[in-house]
């Protein structure tokens, strides 16, 4: 499907800025934004950054990581994979250590528990969403661990999970390849609710699934990476919409007043050259761009109440701060 044609589901605003964008090129967006501070998070002496897949921020300011144990997989490694740093990039602590074989996802609830999303399946191992206390005891686990399926009790290599003020959770069930296509939503006690979504390029389906987010009005937006959309779905997964104007989206993150921060890591100069790898910031109400966060090959963004943001880079093997001027 060629999404500069059709722009029938994005709202008039957004429309425009698209167009524009694309005659005019990415440099006519503003970009508020000083150079990245690199290496902002730091790992005490002896311990190597590995991918770092997914960010999330709790409601006391500290920023979650969820790392690949040094490199781009957690099996055999013994390091643990969820971090957490405070204000100044000093790690708080860290838990994890022999569970995952391939951190994806992680997300920070209202109570600062601690989701994470493990994306592949090794040796009994994988294909789980587990909840965390902040302090890393083990709450819940979704899915069954190392094994790969379809039902109401089991993933294949979930990609993605955001939890609603009610409790309820979401889960982006697949990666592209040969997993799944879905979003299945379960209850806050781990009930199967119901599911939505399956391969294609059509609205509500899915080529490649990546990072979720809710707005303030609890409609489910999802990285649809492979087709170069965000997907908007309401709490039950009817379909609302669908936003190619944020690039190729890697990780979406709304804030509390529905300000839209989109992650593109993938995007190549041959294939896509007039989406750099950046972070679209922009409105999760109307999906107007209103600044771009250059240089920040991000694959996981999230942003204080400064409008700071956190970006974490596989390809880099970091956590960058880009201050906002």
């Amino acid at each position: 499907m060629d999404w500069h044609k059709d722009l029938s589901v994005v709202p008039v605003s957004a429309r425009v800025l698209f167009i524009v964008g694309a005659c005019l090129g990415a440099e006519s967006i503003p970009r508020p934004y000083q150079p990245a501070i690199e290496n902002w998070a730091k790992l005490p002496q002896g311990r190597t950054w590995g991918s770092a897949a997914a960010i999330s921020m709790d409601h006391h300011g500290n920023i979650w990581v969820f790392e690949r144990c040094g490199g781009n997989t957690c099996a055999g490694r013994t390091e643990d994979p969820v971090l957490e740093f405070d204000s100044s990039g000093k790690l708080v602590r860290s838990f994890g250590s022999g569970m995952f074989v391939f951190p994806h996802s992680i997300f920070v609830d209202r109570d600062d528990n601690v989701w994470v999303a493990d994306g592949d399946g090794k040796d009994g191992k994988g294909h789980v969403v587990v909840k965390f206390s902040s302090t890393g005891q083990v709450l819940m686990t979704l899915g069954k661990q190392g094994v790969a399926g379809k039902g109401h009790d089991t993933f294949n290599r979930p990609s993605g999970v955001v939890v609603a003020p009610s409790g309820d959770v979401f889960v982006s069930d697949g990666h592209g390849g040969d997993s799944n296509a879905r979003i299945v939503k379960f209850s806050k006690d781990g009930k199967y609710i119901t599911e939505w979504g399956r391969k294609g390029t059509g609205p509500g389906e899915f080529g490649g699934l990546h990072g979720l987010a809710l707005d303030s009005k609890g409609r489910v937006f999802v990285s649809d990476r492979e087709n170069n959309r965000i997907e908007i779905f309401d709490p039950n997964g009817k379909f609302i919409g669908q936003w190619p104007q944020f690039s190729k989206p890697s990780g979406i993150f709304i804030d509390e007043n529905d300000t839209i921060y989109v992650a593109d890591d993938t995007s190549s100069p041959k294939t896509r050259p007039e989406w750099p790898r950046e972070i679209r910031v922009g409105s999760a109400k109307d999906g107007s761009v209103s600044a771009v966060v250059p240089d920040a090959d991000a694959e996981s963004v999230v942003a204080d109440a400064d409008g700071n943001v956190y970006a974490a880079d596989v390809a880099a093997k970091m956590v960058k701060k880009f201050v906002r001027k």
